[in-house]
């Protein structure tokens, strides 16, 4: 599972370094059927993972605003505290994936709280960045735009699980 996770935030991770090339317009683009401009999207992405942790038992601090437009620099600095929070979460040992849950971060506050196995959360976690990369993608190459790989051969390739026999 960590693995999984180690794979999200560094394609959110690449994501946000190549939207750091994009000019504040670029940044602004949409597309119908995604969740928001590029820039709306990757600060609704680290809001829900540090959401996930938070429900998991990690004290995040103040997670990114909904509503408040928030910078590139604001965005990364709450991924890189996603990821070191990841990576403690599992080191502590703290993390049973059978563990019981209780999601009180409810769309209606008066909905009693949903009571969940905690690996549910984390499968959640990678789906929803994985959903709205997908998403930053759609917007990229409808405009023409240049997209990274952000998929797990990617990854394997530049961490060096994925190489040639020799």
């Amino acid at each position: 599972m960590l693995r999984a996770l180690r794979h999200d935030i560094w394609a959110t991770e690449k994501l946000l370094a190549h939207c750091r090339t994009l000019t504040k317009d670029q940044l602004e683009l949409s597309v119908p059927g995604t969740y928001g401009s590029i820039r709306k999207t990757l600060q609704h992405l680290v809001r829900g993972d540090e959401r996930y942790l938070v429900r998991l038992g990690v004290d995040m601090g103040e997670v990114l605003p909904v509503e408040t437009d928030v910078s590139l620099d604001e965005i990364g600095k709450h991924l890189a505290r996603v990821q070191t929070e990841t990576e403690q979460l599992f080191a502590a040992s703290r993390f049973d994936p059978d563990g019981i849950v209780y999601d009180t971060l409810r769309a209606n506050p008066k909905d009693p709280p949903l009571e969940m196995e905690a690996w549910t959360m984390l499968v959640q976690f990678t789906h929803h960045g994985s959903d709205h990369r997908a998403h930053i993608g759609t917007i990229l190459g409808a405009n023409g735009l240049d997209a990274p790989g952000l998929d797990v051969w990617a990854y394997g390739n530049e961490t060096g699980a994925i190489r040639e026999k020799r």
